[in-house]
């Protein structure tokens, strides 16, 4: 197939189509000491985009902890990579497809998964566990409906062919998403530190793991570029700039810029690159994802302080009359740029032939530092290469405190009635509520169990535990985020967002060793918007550091609006917890269910009168206000630290956290995941609380136990040590839940009645 080079006049309207600001616009014509004819200037349109360029959020972005004893790669490359012990190291990332997933959702999250399995996989790991966190408008609009089916049909269709196991997430409902959905995708994988293993005759052998590190790096002058992959067409044109921009009545005539996918080409992909890694040829890699070849050759080139020279008439097209344009900013999925070892280019075409892939040779590193696009002979496009990667403007956007918070930080409780009798209809009522219904609508659609890895299905516990072959070592994976308590008080919801991760870990067992996050926000450019991300990204910091939690890797999403109107500031964290085994024998992990009749349910943490921000406030009484709970991460961290030794040393048989819906939610989510035939629980909470936020209240630092009662005496002896004060609250055994305060019964409910409003609320939803 010929390509196209065609002249364009490049006026003001042309420059503002592409979206660069007239400044942005001198700012190239200076580096390039010219005027740049239009394949460079969508070059620079794509990667000085907000999506790849961070330019608002760089400033910001460098305030997080980003090392520590575990890390071998923090933020700059595909993913961050942390070593976990025995030779090995878990590579992991998360990014968000909001735009795309918001026009067309089947395909938009299909190509979200095989976007971040991609950079994964380019860091030489094997994916093993793919997550996502998801965010839509209510579900009583046929709108929303449509997306959230199509997007959780898009994951499921992508990561169930790719034999990916989806293991972990977390939905939630609002009206501020109605217009802007939210999806961030993430992927984890295991790579060998050492490198591949060897038999005794010194052959390099196949196994479960990643073969070895590698990077996206050109290296020197004079190294084959290499296409990879699946051919190059039209679809994803301008993807990147797409999603810099706000959604309104004219994105439905965007569908060209979402991506199509396919997942068994990928699937493909990631064997021939495990394959090629083992043989030593290869010396970066890196995926065409946003701003496709574009930003792969100038990143490559950029980070080893070369150039790179590329032929596009040698690259596979799809589609007929191509443009070089076109070809450099297309964002077709499942293609990878592999800088090979000069003289190696036919073994690798031939490892990829095998799995019926082009690999074909289009160009070589040089010296110059320019990125060089030809067409043949015909030079097309030449520019620094560092220029495009790393010397976008960087803006320090005004922040100006949030407007409406004065008036929805206001609650005054006395307004919200007290019941007189029990709270039964507002504790079934909750339990129902899209946000704390069990999501196994969601799940069941995915499959959780290929690669037999693992050990705790979604649902059954705060964080999903996978089993790390060969070891006696388990790995804990948890995706968390909430945007109203963000919305309320942006610096304190920052600081839950990571907290409620690392507690979500802890309860499983493990110890939180690293994060990546997906930053969804507003329009930047607006300071009420940009003091949001300001105060999220210094609540989170300061968990951060609290924690020892460094963050590896991570998305910014920005112009998460629609007509106008704002997504809630969602933060959503995506932790890796680590449980280590001692002497070839595997650490305990646990789940939330209760696990035997007579067993002792303790509290630990303490109770306070907080009900702002919390989902009964907004449930039951309609309002969206007051101040989320407060936390004091030093507390947090105490708390954390003895419900861990507690299952280090096997004394107790269930934990979980007290999050939405508050202790009420969870001591019912406790008992619907309850085994063994647990079928009930007696709870007497004595406290001089309101009797509402002693059952709904979201106050932090909380974690429901159980215990058998001989155990009783070593929690005691753990929890005064360490000064963590605890309540024993109830017993495990009956029936039904009861709850009790001071003589009077707040709540009495049948399990099959609690079962039956947390189970089958979505589905009804969702017509089956």
């Amino acid at each position: 197939m010929t390509v196209q080079h065609k002249k364009v006049k490049i006026d003001k309207e042309v420059i503002a189509q592409h979206g660069l600001t007239d400044a942005e616009y001198k700012k190239i014509c200076r580096i390039l000491k010219r005027k740049p004819n239009i394949v460079e200037l969508g070059m620079y349109s794509v990667l000085w985009s907000e999506h790849c360029s961070y330019k608002s959020s760089k400033p910001l972005l460098k305030l997080f902890p980003t090392r520590g004893s575990h890390v071998l790669q923090g933020p700059g490359e595909n993913a961050g990579i942390v070593d976990i012990g025995d030779g090995l190291a878990i590579a992991m990332k998360i990014e968000s497809h909001n735009h795309p997933s918001a026009v067309e959702p089947y395909q938009g999250a299909a190509t979200g998964v095989g976007g971040i399995v991609r950079d994964v996989f380019t860091m030489g790991a094997r994916p093993v566990a793919s997550l996502n966190s998801l965010r839509f408008g209510p579900l009583s609009d046929p709108r929303n409906r449509y997306l959230f089916s199509g997007v959780v049909a898009g994951i499921a269709g992508y990561g169930n062919c790719l034999g990916l196991p989806t293991v972990a997430g977390e939905v939630y409902f609002d009206e501020s998403y109605s217009g802007n959905c939210l999806v961030n995708a993430m992927c984890v994988g295991i790579v060998r530190t050492d490198g591949p293993p060897v038999n005794v005759e010194g052959q390099v052998q196949e196994d479960e793991f990643g073969p070895a590190i590698v990077k996206a790096s050109a290296g020197n002058s004079g190294n084959s570029v290499l296409y990879v992959g699946s051919a190059t067409g039209r679809d994803g044109i301008h993807g990147a700039t797409f999603a810099s921009v706000e959604l309104d009545e004219k994105s439905e005539e965007k569908r060209p810029s979402v991506q199509v996918g396919d997942p068994f080409t990928e699937k493909m992909l990631i064997e021939a690159c495990m394959e090629l890694i083992r043989t030593g040829y290869v010396v970066g890699m890196q995926d065409m994802g946003a701003a496709g070849m574009t930003s792969s050759s100038s990143e490559m080139a950029s980070r080893s302080g070369v150039g790179i020279e590329i032929d596009l008439a040698k690259v596979p097209l799809r589609e007929e009359n191509m443009s070089a344009y076109e070809i450099m900013l297309s964002e077709s999925q499942e293609r990878m740029l592999v800088v090979s070892k000069k003289g190696a280019e036919a073994k690798v075409k031939k490892i990829f032939a095998k799995y019926g892939l082009h690999a074909i040779k289009i160009g070589k590193v040089t010296k110059d530092k320019n990125l060089k696009v030809k067409i043949g002979s015909k030079t097309v496009a030449k520019v620094p290469a560092e220029s495009l990667a790393d010397n976008a403007p960087v803006y320090e956007r005004k922040s100006r405190r949030s407007s409406y918070l004065s008036s929805v930080q206001k609650l005054n409780l006395k307004k919200i009635k007290l019941k007189k009798g029990n709270y039964n209809a507002e504790f079934l009522k909750l339990l129902s509520s899209p946000n704390i219904a069990n999501k196994a609508w969601v799940y069941e659609q995915y499959d959780h169990m290929v690669q037999i890895n693992t050990l705790v299905l979604p649902g059954k516990a705060d964080a999903s535990v996978l089993r790390v072959k060969g070891t006696p070592n388990k790995i804990a994976l948890t995706v968390d985020g909430n945007g109203k308590y963000c919305y309320l008080d942006p610096i304190t919801g920052g600081k839950i967002a990571v907290a409620e991760a690392a507690r979500n870990l802890i309860c499983s067992g493990a110890t939180p060793i690293a994060l990546t996050n997906c930053l969804n926000f507003g329009n930047p450019e607006k300071p009420e918007i940009f003091y949001q991300f300001e105060q999220v990204v210094l609540g989170m910091v300061k968990a951060c550091e609290m924690f020892n939690v460094p963050v590896i890797s991570g998305n910014v999403s920005f112009y998460n609006e629609s007509f106008g109107n704002p997504i809630m500031p969602t933060p959503v964290i995506g932790m890796l917890g680590l449980i280590t085994g001692k002497d070839g024998k595997e650490a305990p992990h646990t789940t939330m269910g209760f696990k035997h009749v007579g067993d002792i349910v303790v509290l630990l943490g303490v109770n306070r009168e907080e009900l702002g921000g919390s989902e009964y406030l907004e449930v039951v009484h309609k309002q969206k206000a007051g101040m989320p709970p407060q936390i004091d991460l030093a507390f947090e961290l105490q708390l954390q630290q003895a419900c861990l030794k507690m299952i280090k040393s096997g004394i107790i048989n269930s934990a979980h956290d007290v999050s939405e819906g508050g202790l009420a939610v969870c001591l019912a989510e406790s008992l619907a995941y309850a085994e063994n035939g647990v079928a009930g629980l007696g709870a007497s909470v004595s406290e001089e609380l309101r009797e509402d936020a002693l059952l709904f209240g979201e106050s932090q630092s909380r974690i429901v136990v159980s215990l058998h009662p001989d155990n009783i005496f070593a929690l005691r002896g753990l929890l005064t040590d360490v000064n963590i004060p605890y309540s024993i609250i109830g017993k495990v055994g009956g029936n039904s839940l009861e709850i009790v305060s001071e003589g009077k019964k707040l709540i009495n409910v049948d399990t099959q009645k609690i079962k039956d409003a947390y189970f089958k609320s979505i589905p009804a939803s969702m017509g089956g």
